[in-house]
């Protein structure tokens, strides 16, 4: 056998490490909202509000300042920010009135959409992609005829919130909701499939927020519905 010269380079094929962990980070963020910003803005709404400026802040710097990762984490966190502080706003002061839910998540949505075409595509991709899971959700919980029981469990006494819960869920698992559910599921899942193969950054964290969103809203269901005491909605 001919040897190789120890002299001479061995090239490896290489993974960056951008691609792969953008969209964990895209993951771990849509995430962080449900056991961390929700028990905050109920204890103290405009502490969690005003967190929003060092996200923008630190995000604003980094993508500025850094190189690599790092500033496309920055570009990430700008995005983040703009979900932060939608939900913080409506979690905090209009949680009771559930068709301002979206509307007030939507707020940046024309910052997103030319953001698109800047040097925050990241941000955009991340922010959009969470509001399209967010509508969805919206959308099958109105058309399942479910969306009276959302004021009714938040503004129920912690005794009895648990109770409504679970009738909110039993509703949800009717024939005609159920169905709604699993059929948004599956398109929602095949878009996050054809997001995913694109192969680009941009597409692939939005792939990775919108399953993440849709995971979550899952697990809010099988959460109500077995174990209501348990759920995040309370």
């Amino acid at each position: 056998m001919i040897g190789v010269p120890s002299s001479l380079p061995i090239h490896r094929p290489r993974v960056t490490t951008v691609t792969l962990s953008l969209p964990l980070l895209a993951a771990l963020l849509v995430a962080v909202p449900v056991f961390v910003q929700a028990p905050w803005v109920r204890l103290a709404p405009m502490a969690a509000t005003f967190f929003t400026v060092p996200l923008v802040a630190v995000g604003v710097v980094l993508e500025q300042r850094a190189s690599g990762p790092w500033r496309r984490f920055g570009v990430l966190l700008v995005g983040f920010a703009g979900s932060w502080l939608g939900g913080s706003l409506f979690w905090g002061w209009f949680r009771l009135h559930p068709l301002w839910h979206l509307p007030i998540e939507a707020f940046a949505l024309p910052l997103a959409l030319a953001g698109l075409g800047s040097r925050w595509r990241l941000a955009a991709s991340f922010y959009l992609a969470s509001l399209l899971g967010t509508a969805a959700t919206d959308a099958v919980i109105a058309a399942g005829g479910v969306m009276p029981f959302w004021p009714q469990v938040l503004a129920a006494a912690p005794a009895q919130a648990p109770v409504l819960l679970q009738e909110a869920a039993a509703a949800a698992l009717q024939p005609v909701p159920l169905t709604l559910i699993l059929l948004s599921g599956a398109l929602l899942a095949r878009l996050c499939t054809a997001l995913w193969r694109r192969g680009d950054q941009d597409s692939q964290l939005a792939a990775a927020t919108l399953a993440t969103t849709l995971a979550v809203d899952g697990i809010f269901l099988l959460a109500a519905a077995l174990a209501p005491r348990l759920s995040g909605l309370i």
